[in-house]
């Protein structure tokens, strides 16, 4: 199960993603993404990884597919941080290419 919340705030659009990053919950990420992105009116997209008990390899694709159309990540706990600096790394090796 995944759970996805949005906070307003005035400089930013939050998404806060709780739960199981796994097929088919990733999609659903990248389309929650898409409609939040629709009418941000200036602020940044945020997408806040909050109590992730597990990210399946789909997940971490769109992850970085995100990352790479400029999304903002912020991560909770050590294992979705490193996930995050792993995807971080790939998207510069990407951009470099």
């Amino acid at each position: 199960m995944l759970r996805i919340s949005i906070l307003e705030v005035r400089n930013e659009r939050r998404l806060i993603v709780e739960g199981k990053l796994i097929a088919p919950w990733s999609d659903e990420l990248k389309a929650a993404c898409d409609t939040a992105r629709a009418d941000l009116d200036g602020r940044e997209l945020v997408v806040e990884l909050t109590n992730l008990t597990a990210i399946s390899h789909q997940g971490e694709n769109a992850l970085f597919g995100l990352m790479s159309e400029g999304v903002k990540f912020r991560g909770c706990g050590v294992f979705t941080k490193q996930v995050l600096r792993q995807l971080a790394r790939r998207t510069r090796k990407q951009e470099t290419k």
